[in-house]
Formats: structure tokens, C-alpha cells, sequence
């Protein structure tokens, strides 16, 4: 019987003879273990106490025979070491070191064991205090004399309390191997005494015994390591036990069938030897039971539900080992039940061991059965987990879904698999994946080949998967939260691949004629199977997931390198033939032909020559010259103009054929462009619609064109000024042909600049290109000034990047030839951009919202508006931060930085960011020059009496905290620029006396309580410095006036004469005074008050932190509690912050590491809010043992086990306090 205590230890000289050999399939270095092992008797159930009378009494230790373990220098117990110091002379340092093979070193050991089992097992003792990080080293007197609980914590005194780290937890390939080492030599202890030494009621005693104390300790090492032991242990036991029943079913059937001979031919002796061995085995098994027992209830069902989540994963993990290895044994409700509950584990780690242990279960077939009941149990549990907040527990639960499904696929209910379908839309690529998977599965597995065949047939198509491919497009459809076919596209690249390249089936759908009896495609599905087959086309060819799934492009491989290739060649050849009638059909559909011409980006354009098709080029050239024609929508002349732009490649010998086209249609369009321009001027304010549409949609046209082309030879910008000019002195000229004249001649001046730059330009062609830009520039200046939205927006962004482009960076990299090129905005041009900017960004909500009220997509378009006010505010905060345009000119952006900081503050910010890098100075200067705008048009409004206490005034404030945040921490970087912040700021404050006499204070006093924000950012020599700066503006009686109008100069002079003590020098500067290395000679202050002056210290630094990540608004600042009062509370009212709910902190209480076998509270951490799964208070008998299923001569111990997942026989238990009272931890 195993015990809590070591057992009594017994004389090795005494052991008695060999029993008979019984061992089936014995090794042979195990059959002379068995003369040297005592009988064995059986051992009792765990729970009982063995009779005393029954063990042999222990000889005293002067009458012991006394050897020395061999192989490992060991005497008394203790290590000796080799005089080089060059082997390993321990069992730890030969695991660690893993030179020799885990066979030799285990047979050495089972050879020190029958010279001296104590001194061995000593040896053993120590290998597991060792593996658990600690120095101590049990000797042989503490073995003979002491209690296992004496002995552990004797132990634990010697552990180093400088580190918490041990083996298992040690960093580096060496202890990753150490821990590979340290199960396998359990594995191999085991299998190589798994024939005798086991049974001796000695060996398997004493380890268990110590594992199960050392399991049971406070101190996370021991109880890590010894349980990592003992799971290991069990699994090789449970292996033994399996060997153990396979053998007795193989001797039942000897017996029986020699039993059943007739009389002459059986043989008495070999019943009698069978019957023998049935009976060793037998009693073998029921050794093996009483071991695994004492495992799993003195260990596996406290530790399984441990405070440290890489105990409570071990335990998982072996448990599925247990399962899957005998399943006749532990697959059954009453094991299946700690996986179960152990899925609402708040520690992912933990969470993915159960899935994958249910994994292996589910993978085999014929274990379904069993499996049934857990399946109606946990399957709720196990599909939200494809919601799981861990991306690695997600997808683990949706392949154990997939598993479940493919086992029974009435298991899953129709919600079920809509939970997962969803997943397919994920941003998670893995998570899509896994999900795609179960989608194949589910949707695109169950139909029947030879119905598809025949009906392929009939319909003369080349494909069977019709029906596939029409069920992928009901589901996109379906799918109305998600219009990413991109990504349901990728999510079933890999497990769909074959359905997903059958373009020729695509293609047949998309162009077959009507036929009676069969629905054909909606118009609705056509164009989804547009769009997913360019999507398609697009995976095959490229290779990678689309943008926003993945980290970016990565080296393909040799073989997709080559499914690459091959994929492009069939795609080409196919799509050659088949777009030309795709697009001749679908040529009236904007939406479809605009998917359709993306298609050609994918080609490899060489086989249009190499395969002899340039007829199929020919084609495809006269259907896109068609739906130029036909169409003046944006995105499918950009398309149009794309494709032209591929297939003109001068890679590529059908460029010339291609560009022929090209140039005969932009012939075309540009002459009949030049024609209506002239009827529309001519004709001015007698224009009719269709002399307006006419020149509209020519120039749409031409735009969309001279985006990807360089047509400057057609010299389009000419009749798109006399357009622009005629509009703004006309004033009637419609705003869409202005948007587009801008852009097309803004498209023609960057195609001459691309032309300039590439080769030598002469004086006369920079000249030239300057005239053009300083005229579109004043043209554009003009347009600020009209009446139309869209004209003036389009007119600013212009500018802006134009202004950007002919900058002074234009000359950088050895280009000062392009000296006449750069223009420099003047305070003209800069104050209408700055005043469009004001007029147009920084608008009230409430007049946007009116604008936009009674619109069905409000919403959306408030969105759209909020993204083009971002642009254009973008654009201009670009002119700053490049120096275009005056930094001043940024104080009016700065000072909206509070009011609009959730629309813009991003950008502003960053602005500041950019401006303070360039020049620190002058951006401090620029600072408080947009509070000195805010506050001068807060007079206007109030008047000189200011309320102080107004909310106005109050923002104010608050806007010049913020921007004193911005300078950080490193004082010495900024000391200039914050100076001359104050310097300015005092300048403002006293710049007018008030009219009414030197005894009232100036007009522009209270100021100073503004600037008294930025005080904490002066050293404390600026402090004096700018104080004395002060008094110069100061009179003798303002030092001396105490009222409430003086109150701004008072606080203002208090904060730069006080603090001056406290002030700290930012340690990231480097610097250092004298005082400061004087100081640092003095006595050290106490250590409890350095700690609290440290913790004050990062306190402040937090608070600090937080101010700057605080959005604006009236929201209540949070309470801060310092470290110091935290410390102060009651032990049971602090939650430890470094620890997760569930910690060690939160298990280790009053009621010790979780005696009882109550199963665990979890917390949901699920990523979706359906709601907290309740609580699982369910208990179970903890008189449950391990009964072995029995063999065919066991059927009568054979009985109903209960159904531990009943509710009707589980017993409600009070729930598990977690509120975490502190117990000791050593770590």
C-alpha cells in the first residue's frame, strides 16, 4: 500500500527467492532481475491502512550490508565527484547533459538497485529535489530517519531565494532538452522495470510517496516538477497496464482453446502453467491499479485544477494521453469530465491542451460511441470556443468541430454551423482557415459524383462541379454582414483549391443560354460569380493572401513557386479566349465589366504570342474600346485604362499592336473633345444639356486615360484652361466638367514633370512647364472662390500637392537644374488655404448633421464627409511640416486640438510632433501663439472681466496643459524653447495697461494663469531667470496687490518661486551639477522611505502618462490611489496585479491547495458577449478509483459506472472562494 510517508525500509540481504518466471514477452536484462526481488503480495485500496504485522521489520542501520551504488560515485549518499570535475557523476547531470543513451543509463540503475536499493533509490530521491532547482541534497540518515514531510521541507530551506527559476522553466535549448530528457527517463525506468521491480512494494512505493508529498508543496518548483513526474509515470504505468490486459486476453484464448481439445490431446501441464500465469497477471494488474490510483487521487485531482496554468496543462495533456492510449479503461464519463470542465479555463495555454487531447479522440471513428454523451454535454462550450480571445484556441475549436461534424453530422445544429461559417470573414488567417475547412466540410463534400457527372453531361458542360460552385455563390450572398469575397476566397484556398481553379465551370455558368426546366443565375448571383472568379484568379496568380490577412508577402517555395506558374499558364489560356465573350455579354453592366477587365492583370502576356492568339487579342481589344464607349463611369474607364496600360508593357511583344489601338482611340477622343469644347465655348450661356454631357463625358474619359498614360503629345491642358478660364469668368460653368478639367490638367503637368526629370530639359523647356504651373496654380487660386463645393475642394487638394511637388525638395539629390521649377507660396496664397481650411474642417456637427438630414444612408455619408475633412486637413498640415507654408500658420490648427480631437487629433498631433522636430522654437512660439488667439477672442466675447471660473477659460487651460505634455520629460532638450514660451507669454500678458489707470491690472493678465501650465517645465535655474524677466514688467505695488483681479500674476509668480526643490532633472539627459554629486556622497536614506519616495516618483510619471492618453470631454478623471495607502490595506482586500484570475495567489488559501475534488469555477473568455456561462458547481465521489476493464475472466467484476454528467447525480457545491488570501510562495 502506498503511503503519504516514505516506507519502512527493508534489508536488501533479506529479499527472499526468485519467484518462478511468469513475465510474457520478457526482456532480457529483466529475467535476472527476478532472483533478486521478494515475493510479492497484493496490495490493498487506497484508503486503508496496511496491518503493521504484514511488513518485515526494519534491521538497524549498523547491521545493514553496506554498497556502493555503481556508475554514479555515490557513498552515504551523498555525490562524489571525479577528481578532473569532467563527468557527470549524478543521475541530474547525465539527464541534463543527455550523452548517454536514456537505456543505459536506466539499466545502470536498475543494476545499483540490486546491489543496494536504498543507496539507489537515494540516487532517485535526489534526481527529483534536483530537476526541481534546488541545492539541497537528502542524505542517507535523513532517508532512514526522517518523515517525507520533514525531508520536503528541509528541502525547501535550501532553495535559492534570489531566482524563481528551475529547470522546467529555465530559459534556452538546452533546458528544452533537459525537460525531453527527464520524461523519457521516467518512460524508460518504468519499461525496463516493468516485469519485476515494480512489484517489490518498495521501488514504486517510495516514489510515489515522494511525488505526492512533493506535488502537495507551496513551493511552485516541487510542485511543477513532481507533477510533470508523476503524469509521466502514469502514462508509462498505463502502458504497462495495456500490455498487462493485452497479455491476459492472449492467455485466455491459450486456454480455452487448449482446454477444449479432446482428452488424448491436452495437455495437463499447460492448463496448468496457463492457469499460473493467468493468475500473475491477474494479481500484476491489480498492482498496476492500486499505483495508478494512488496517482490520479493523490496527485492528477489536485493538480489538475492547480493555480499555476502550466501544472493544470500537464495534467490535461496526459489525461488525453491516458484516453487515447487505453480507451477501454479511461474513455469514459468519468475521466472525460476533467477535460470538460477544464475547458472554461481562464488560461488559454490550458484551454488549447483540452482541445487538442479531444482531438486525438475524436480523430478515430470507433471511439464515437463513448464519446456520445460528453459531445451532448460540452458541444455548446466547444463551438463558442471558435470565438475564444486566444487566436491558437480558436482554431483548435473549430477543427474539433470539424472532427465532431465529420463523426456525426447530426451532433451539429443549424446555429452551430452558422456560429462557424462567419469565421471564414475573419482578419485571423489561421482562424479563416479553420474555418473554410469546416465549410468544405459541411457544404462542398456531400454532394453525389455521378449525379453531377450526368448532369454535366446533359447540360454539355466540363465540369461536375456546377452545383458546388452555385451553393459557394448562395452563401456569399447569404452572407450579408461581410462583402469581402477576397477573404472567403483565401479562408478556402486550401481546403477548396480544386473547386475554386475550376474556372472552365465559372465560365460555362456565366455563359450558358436559358434551358427549360433549370434556373438559371440571377442577375444578383452573376455578378457575386464574377466577382468571386476574379478573386480566384488573383490567389492563383499571386500567391498570397489578400490585403489585411497575413503579415505581408513571403518567399514561396520551389513547388508553389511552381503551382504558381502552372495556375497563371492555365488561367491565361483559358481567360484569353473566354473575356472577349464574357465581356461582349456583360458589356452594358458597369459593375460586371469593371470586375471582368481586372483579369488581364493577371495574364502572362507571352502566350499571346507564343500560343498564336493574337485574334483572341484582337478581341479583347475591340470589347474594351466598346465599353469606353458605352461607359462614363469612373472605376470602368479606370479599369479600361488599366488594362491598356498592362498590355502595353514594352516587355512584351504585342505592345505595338496594343498601343496602335490605344493611339487610334485617344485620336478619336481627343478630336471630338476639342470639337465640343469649342460648340460649349461658343455656344457659353446658351449651352443645352447635350453639348454639356457631350464635353463631360469626353473629358471623363481623357481623365481617366491620362491618369496611367502620357498623352502631353495630344496637349490636353490647353482646352482644359480655356474651360477653367471661361468658367471663372463666365461663373456658369458646371462643376463636374470644372473637377475634371482640374484634374486632367493637373494629370498633364506631372506627365511633363515625369518627361523633365528622365532626360537633360533645356532653359526653354523649364520655362515652358513654369509658365504652365504658375498659371494652373493661379487658376486653381481663382477656384477657392467658387460658389461649388466639389470645384473649390478639388481646386485645394491640387494645390496643395502641386505646392508640395514644386518645393524646395524638387532640387534635393543633385537636381538644382530644376532650380525655375520650385514656387514658393506667398502670404496671399497661404491665407486662403489656411482660411479654406478653417472655413471647411473645423465645422460645427450640428451643421453637418442638418446638412445631411432626411438622407437614408446618414451614416455613411457622415463618415465619408469626416474622411475628406481628414483629407484636407492632411494635405495642408503636410505644407507645414515641410515648410511650405509658415509655421505660424499652424497656431490656428493647434488651438482646435481639444474641440476636435476625436475627429482630428491624431493629425494635429502629429503635425506638432513633425513642427517641434524641425524648429523647437519656433514651435513653442507657435504654441502659445494659438493660446494667445483663443484667449484674445475670449475678450471679445466677455470683455476685459473675465470669469475666471467659466468652462471657456477653464479649456483654455486644459488645451495648454495638453501642450505642455507634449514636451516630455527630458527638460534639457526643450529648456530653450520652453524659456522663450514664458518669454512670450509674459510679453502678451503685460502688452496693454488697462486704460483706466496703473492701479488695475493690465488687460491681458489673466493670461498668466494660463501660462502657469507650462511652469513645471522650466529647470529650476530658468525659473529664476524667467521670474526675474517677470518683475522687470511688474511695478512695486502689483507685487504688493492681493485681490481676486491679481489672483493670475499671484499664482503665475508662486509657481515659478515654489518647487524649485522638487525639481528633477530628466536621468535621460545625461547631465549632472555639483550638488547632484554631492548628494550622492551622503548616507543612503532609508530603504522604506527610498522605496516610498520611488514609488511616489512613478506614481507621478503615471499620472503624467495617463493626462496625455486622456481623451477630451467632461468625463471625470479616475480616482489614483497610491502604492504606498495600496500597500497599507488588509492583505484580503488586495488583488495581486501581476497575477491573472485564477493565479496561485487566488488557489492557495485556507483550504490549501483544493483537497476536495470540487470541480473548478472558470471565468468565460470568450471574445463575443452572449453572456457569462454559468457556473459549473458539480461535484463527484472521491472514492472513485481506476478499475481496469476486465479481461474475458473478469467479466463478473464487471459493473454500470454511473453517468458522472447527469445532473441527477451530481451534488451542488458551495462555490470556490477566489477571493485570495495570500499564502506563502517560494519562488
Amino acid at each position: 500500500m502506498i503511503t503519504s510517508e516514505l516506507p519502512v525500509l527493508q534489508d536488501s540481504s533479506n529479499e527472499s527467492g526468485a519467484t518462478d518466471g511468469v513475465g510474457l514477452s520478457m526482456n532480457m536484462s529483466e529475467m535476472s532481475e527476478e532472483s533478486e526481488v521478494k515475493g510479492k503480495k497484493k496490495r490493498g485500496r487506497p484508503g486503508k491502512q496496511p496491518l503493521t504485522s504484514n511488513k518485515k521489520p526494519r534491521k538497524s542501520p549498523t547491521d545493514k550490508t553496506t554498497s556502493v551504488a555503481r556508475g554514479r560515485g555515490k557513498a552515504n549518499g551523498v555525490a562524489q565527484h571525479n577528481g578532473d570535475g569532467g563527468d557527470p557523476v549524478t543521475l541530474f547531470e547525465v539527464v541534463k547533459l543527455g550523452k548517454s543513451a536514456m537505456q543505459s543509463v536506466v539499466d545502470e540503475w536498475i543494476e545499483s538497485y540490486k546491489q543496494d536499493r536504498d543507496l539507489a533509490l537515494l540516487d532517485l530521491i535526489n534526481f527529483f529535489i534536483q530537476c526541481s532547482g534546488c541545492k539541497g541534497t537528502v542524505r542517507i540518515e535523513m532517508f532512514r530517519n526522517m518523515q517525507n514531510a520533514e525531508i520536503i521541507r528541509k528541502m525547501t530551506e535550501e532553495f535559492d531565494e534570489d531566482s524563481g527559476d528551475y529547470p522546467l522553466t529555465m530559459p534556452g535549448p538546452m533546458w528544452k532538452k533537459f525537460r525531453y530528457n527527464f520524461c523519457e527517463f521516467i518512460s524508460v525506468l518504468i519499461r525496463q522495470c516493468q516485469y519485476s521491480i515494480i512489484y517489490d512494494e518498495y521501488m514504486m512505493d517510495t516514489v510515489i510517496s515522494l511525488l505526492t508529498g512533493l506535488s502537495d508543496s507551496q513551493v511552485r518548483a516541487f510542485r511543477h516538477t513532481s507533477t510533470l513526474a508523476a503524469m509521466k509515470l502514469m502514462t508509462a504505468l498505463v502502458n504497462v497496464a495495456l500490455n498487462l490486459s493485452i497479455h491476459q486476453d492472449n492467455t485466455q484464448r491459450q486456454y480455452e482453446a487448449e482446454r477444449n481439445k479432446i482428452a488424448g490431446k491436452r495437455a495437463n501441464e499447460k492448463l496448468e502453467l496457463l492457469l499460473q500465469k493467468r493468475k500473475e497477471l491477474q494479481e500484476n494488474q491489480d498492482e498496476i491499479e492500486n499505483m495508478m490510483n494512488s496517482i490520479f487521487k493523490g496527485i492528477f485531482v489536485h493538480r489538475y485544477r492547480d493555480a499555476i496554468a502550466e501544472i493544470r496543462a500537464i495534467c490535461i495533456e496526459e489525461i488525453g494521453v491516458w484516453m487515447k492510449m487505453y480507451s477501454d479503461a479511461f474513455l469514459n464519463d468519468s475521466y472525460l469530465k476533467y477535460v470538460g470542465w477544464t475547458l472554461h479555463d481562464r488560461q488559454g495555454e490550458v484551454r488549447l491542451k483540452c482541445l487538442k487531447a479531444l482531438q486525438n479522440l475524436y480523430t478515430n471513428r470507433e471511439l464515437f460511441p463513448k464519446l456520445e454523451l460528453f459531445t451532448n454535454r460540452f458541444k455548446d462550450r466547444i463551438v463558442s470556443m471558435t470565438l475564444d480571445k486566444e487566436y491558437d484556441v480558436a482554431v483548435e475549436a473549430i477543427r474539433l468541430v470539424t472532427l465532431i461534424l465529420q463523426g456525426s453530422e447530426d451532433a451539429l445544429s443549424n446555429e452551430d454551423c452558422e456560429n462557424v461559417y462567419h469565421l471564414v470573414y475573419s482578419a485571423h488567417r489561421p482562424v479563416a482557415v479553420a474555418a473554410g475547412e469546416f465549410l468544405h466540410r459541411k457544404l462542398f463534400s456531400r454532394h453525389d459524383p455521378q449525379a453531377e457527372e450526368a448532369l454535366a453531361k446533359r447540360r454539355g458542360r466540363s465540369s461536375p462541379n456546377g452545383n458546388l460552385i452555385r451553393m459557394l455563390v448562395l452563401f456569399f450572398l447569404e452572407s450579408e454582414l461581410h462583402e469581402h469575397a477576397a477573404y472567403l476566397v483565401d479562408s478556402l484556398w486550401e481546403s477548396s483549391q480544386e473547386l475554386l481553379k475550376d474556372w472552365e465551370c465559372m465560365t460555362e455558368l456565366l455563359l450558358e443560354e436559358p434551358v427549360q426546366g433549370e434556373e438559371m443565375l440571377s442577375d444578383r448571383q452573376e455578378s457575386a460569380l464574377i466577382e468571386l472568379t476574379v478573386c480566384t484568379i488573383r490567389q492563383a496568380a499571386e500567391a498570397h493572401p489578400p490585403v489585411g490577412r497575413g503579415t505581408g508577402k513571403r518567399v514561396l517555395t520551389a513547388k508553389e513557386r511552381k503551382t504558381q506558374i502552372d495556375d497563371k499558364n492555365k488561367l491565361t489560356e483559358h481567360f484569353i479566349m473566354a473575356l472577349p465573350m464574357l465581356l461582349s455579354k456583360y458589356q452594358a453592366d458597369s459593375e460586371k465589366v469593371a470586375n471582368l477587365l481586372q483579369i488581364p492583370q493577371f495574364f502572362d502576356l507571352d502566350v499571346y504570342s507564343a500560343g498564336r492568339m493574337e485574334k483572341h487579342l484582337d478581341g479583347l481589344l475591340k470589347q474594351i474600346r466598346l465599353v469606353v464607349e458605352k461607359h462614363i463611369e469612373t472605376d470602368v474607364l479606370e479599369a479600361c485604362s488599366k488594362t491598356y496600360s498592362i498590355l502595353c508593357s514594352e516587355e512584351y511583344t504585342i505592345m505595338n499592336r496594343v498601343d496602335i489601338a490605344r493611339s487610334q482611340l485617344i485620336d478619336e477622343m481627343t478630336d471630338r473633345f476639342a470639337h465640343s469644347v469649342e460648340e460649349l465655348l461658343q455656344e457659353a450661356e446658351e449651352a443645352d444639356d447635350d453639348d454639356i454631357y457631350n464635353v463631360l463625358s469626353t473629358l471623363k474619359r481623357l481623365t481617366a486615360f491620362h491618369n496611367a498614360h502620357d498623352l502631353t503629345r495630344w496637349d490636353l491642358f490647353g482646352n482644359c484652361y480655356r474651360l477653367l478660364k471661361a468658367g471663372i469668368e463666365q461663373g456658369s460653368m458646371p462643376e463636374q466638367i470644372a473637377v475634371q478639367a482640374l484634374q486632367c490638367s493637373h494629370y498633364s503637368i506631372l506627365w511633363q514633370l515625369v518627361k523633365i526629370t528622365e532626360g537633360v530639359p533645356s532653359k526653354d523647356d523649364l520655362v515652358a512647364l513654369r509658365r504652365v504651373v504658375k498659371s494652373f496654380l493661379a487658376v486653381c487660386q481663382q477656384c477657392l472662390s467658387n460658389v461649388n463645393t466639389p470645384v473649390k475642394e478639388q481646386a485645394f487638394m491640387l494645390l496643395c500637392d502641386l505646392l508640395m511637388i514644386f518645393s524646395h525638395q524638387l532640387i534635393s539629390g543633385g537636381r538644382e537644374g530644376l532650380q525655375p521649377l520650385v514656387f514658393n507660396p506667398d502670404g496671399t496664397l497661404q491665407n486662403e488655404l489656411l482660411n479654406f481650411v478653417l472655413d471647411h474642417v473645423f465645422i460645427d456637427q450640428d451643421d453637418e448633421s442638418q446638412s445631411m438630414e432626411g438622407d437614408e444612408e446618414d451614416e455613411a455619408n457622415k463618415i465619408e464627409a469626416l474622411h475628406k475633412r481628414r483629407n484636407l486637413l492632411a494635405a495642408f498640415c503636410k505644407l507645414i511640416i515641410y515648410d511650405i507654408v509658415d509655421m505660424p500658420a499652424a497656431a490656428d490648427i493647434f488651438k482646435h486640438y481639444m474641440k476636435y480631437y476625436n475627429d482630428y487629433g491624431d493629425i494635429i498631433k502629429e503635425t506638432l510632433s513633425k513642427t517641434r522636430q524641425t524648429d523647437k522654437i519656433l514651435c513653442a512660439k507657435t504654441l502659445i501663439l494659438s493660446l494667445q488667439q483663443l484667449f484674445n477672442e475670449l475678450l471679445q466675447d466677455q470683455g476685459p472681466n473675465l470669469d475666471r471660473t467659466s468652462s471657456h477659460v477653464s479649456g483654455i487651460k486644459e488645451l495648454a496643459r495638453r501642450f505642455a505634455l507634449t514636451f516630455g520629460l527630458d527638460q534639457i532638450k526643450t529648456r530653450e524653447a520652453v524659456a522663450t514660451l514664458h518669454k512670450d507669454g509674459i510679453e502678451f500678458a503685460f502688452k496693454f495697461q488697462n486704460p483706466r489707470g496703473p492701479e488695475f491690472p493690465p488687460l491681458n493678465l489673466a493670461f498668466l494663469e494660463v501660462l502657469s501650465e507650462f511652469s513645471s517645465k522650466l529647470i529650476r535655474q530658468d525659473k529664476k531667470t524667467v521670474h526675474s524677466y517677470l518683475e522687470k514688467f511688474m511695478s512695486e505695488s502689483m507685487s504688493e496687490r492681493r485681490e481676486d483681479v491679481w489672483l493670475p500674476l499671484i499664482s503665475y509668480r508662486n509657481s515659478l518661486l515654489t518647487g524649485g526643490d522638487e525639481d528633477h532633472m530628466s536621468v535621460t539627459s545625461g547631465s549632472s551639477s555639483k550638488t547632484g554629486s554631492v548628494r550622492s556622497k551622503k548616507g543612503r536614506p532609508p530603504l522604506h522611505k527610498k522605496r516610498i519616495e520611488e514609488e511616489s516618483s512613478v506614481e507621478g510619471s503615471w499620472m503624467m502618462r495617463n493626462d496625455t492618453l486622456q481623451t477630451p470631454g467632461a468625463l471625470q478623471t479616475p480616482q489614483l490611489t497610491s502604492t504606498v495607502l495600496r500597500e497599507n490595506r488588509p492583505a484580503e482586500h488586495m488583488p495581486d496585479p501581476d497575477s491573472e484570475p485564477g493565479s496561485e495567489n487566488d488557489y492557495v488559501h485556507k483550504r490549501g491547495l483544493m483537497e476536495d475534488d470540487a470541480e473548478p469555477i472558470f471565468e468565460d473568455v470568450m471574445m463575443s458577449s452572449r453572456g457569462q456561462l454559468e457556473d459549473m458547481n458539480e461535484e463527484f465521489e472521491d472514492t472513485m478509483v481506476i478499475d481496469l476493464p476486465p479481461s474475458r475472466n473478469r467479466r463478473e467484476r464487471a459493473e454500470l459506472r454511473p453517468d458522472f454528467f447527469d445532473s441527477a447525480a451530481m451534488i451542488e457545491d458551495e462555490s470556490v472562494s477566489l477571493s485570495g488570501q495570500e499564502s506563502l510562495q517560494i519562488t
